[in-house]
């Protein structure tokens, strides 16, 4: 392994991370705001916990009580008198199930002078849940989508349907009181009926949109749930205001930063990657293959959200499987690595945040007896990494902004 190399993605991706971190955007939504009733908040997503965190250092006791639901491990101990809850992720469990209840019970009987502060960021979808159909069949429709490649939004799009809070659903539960949404976005574009499947904004997919998407991937639903495709969500909401507080963009300006800082020439390609994590990891060790020898320290830079397609039963995330899909195109270029994180800390089911590879990481496969194309067909970037030093830790963050991958060339 290169060790200057690492060192370099290790300080690019701590300093990524603290950039985007939303503390300093809740600050900014909530500061100079004046709510002229009750106040109760409601926080779900990964970073659920954190913007919590700060809504309660900032408006102390002027919120009389609030629920938070989060990831499991991402909550980081009691706030005020905050209800805080884990919950399951990306297939909702009974957690979800019940720390939605809570929500909807802690948002009854309030008055349209009275405010819920709905804070939202990426998770939310599996977090924060009521089904309408039997949590095992919720269960069994998120793995098809999951295993089939479905993006985020098609998957949310069906999510919506399927649930009493999404598509904005859990708005209408909150009137006749106002809700004042802070979104953290972890969707490219920031469209707000997608992120955490809009809770509390009305809904721009249709039923015919629900329907195409069962029919392109031939995806098995029972009658009930065929039947509530068929209705449609909520398409006006006049009791919800809406602010954006992050976004990959940010997430990517402060990569590039970082990289400046260490004296590479950043160049963003995109901050809306959506391909394969094997296709987007084989095309920026081909970047670096054609930049190679000039003598230059570039970084190029793609946030956004790659998909994995599920051809075995290995472990790993998109993060691990792009950065070890870069590996073959790297063996040529000694001063070149691929990395890629998620901005939540975690990649798939696992306790990494993502990989990292440079042109020793297909010799050490070799040496360890792994064929890189095999582990690749068998989605078990997570072992092949932890075997040549490749996988990137960093333990729940706080935030999520989608994810982050940069090629570096040093020379």
């Amino acid at each position: 392994m290169n060790e200057k190399l690492r060192r370099d993605a290790d300080a690019i991706v701590a300093a990524s991370i603290r950039a985007v971190q939303p503390d300093e955007a809740v600050r900014r939504a909530l500061e100079g705001r004046e709510f002229p009733g009750r106040v109760r908040l409601v926080s779900v997503g990964k970073a659920a916990w954190q913007m919590a965190k700060c809504a309660a250092d900032l408006l102390g006791s002027r919120i009389e009580a609030g629920v938070v639901v989060t990831k499991y491990g991402h909550s980081k101990g009691p706030i005020a008198n905050f209800d805080i809850r884990e919950a399951g992720h990306p297939v909702p469990d009974d957690n979800s199930f019940a720390g939605a209840q809570a929500a909807i019970d802690l948002v009854r009987g309030l008055t349209p002078q009275d405010t819920v502060l709905f804070l939202v960021s990426g998770g939310g979808s599996a977090l924060f849940e009521k089904p309408l159909v039997s949590g095992g069949e919720l269960a069994d429709i998120t793995r098809q989508l999951l295993a089939c490649g479905a993006d985020i939004v098609e998957i949310n799009t069906l999510r919506k349907r399927l649930s009493a809070v999404k598509g904005g659903k859990f708005a209408r539960l909150c009137a006749p009181a106002r809700v004042y949404s802070i979104v953290l976005s972890d969707i490219l574009g920031d469209p707000l009926d997608m992120i955490a499947s809009g809770p509390a904004y009305p809904d721009s997919s249709t039923a015919a949109d629900a329907k195409a998407i069962i029919a392109k991937y031939g995806l098995k639903l029972s009658d009930g749930a065929l039947a509530l495709m068929e209705e449609e969500t909520p398409k006006q909401l006049d009791n919800v205001t809406t602010q954006i507080t992050g976004s990959v963009r940010q997430l990517c300006a402060a990569a590039a930063q970082a990289c400046q800082s260490l004296g590479y020439e950043p160049v963003l390609l995109t901050d809306r990657l959506c391909c394969q994590a094997r296709e987007a990891g084989s095309f920026l060790a081909s970047v670096l293959q054609t930049h190679a020898g000039q003598g230059r320290r570039l970084a190029f830079l793609a946030g956004g959200e790659t998909v994995v397609r599920l051809t075995g039963t290995g472990k790993g995330g998109r993060n691990q499987e792009l950065a070890l899909a870069a590996a073959a195109g790297l063996e040529s270029v000694p001063g070149g690595a691929v990395f890629s994180v998620g901005s939540d800390g975690t990649d798939g089911p696992t306790d990494a945040a993502g990989g990292y590879a440079d042109c020793d990481t297909l010799p050490a496969l070799r040496a360890a007896g792994l064929d890189l194309y095999a582990v690749l067909q068998d989605n078990d970037a997570y072992h092949a990494l932890q075997k040549t030093g490749g996988l990137i830790v960093t333990g729940p963050t706080g935030t999520n902004v989608n994810d982050v991958a940069v090629a570096l060339l040093d020379g």
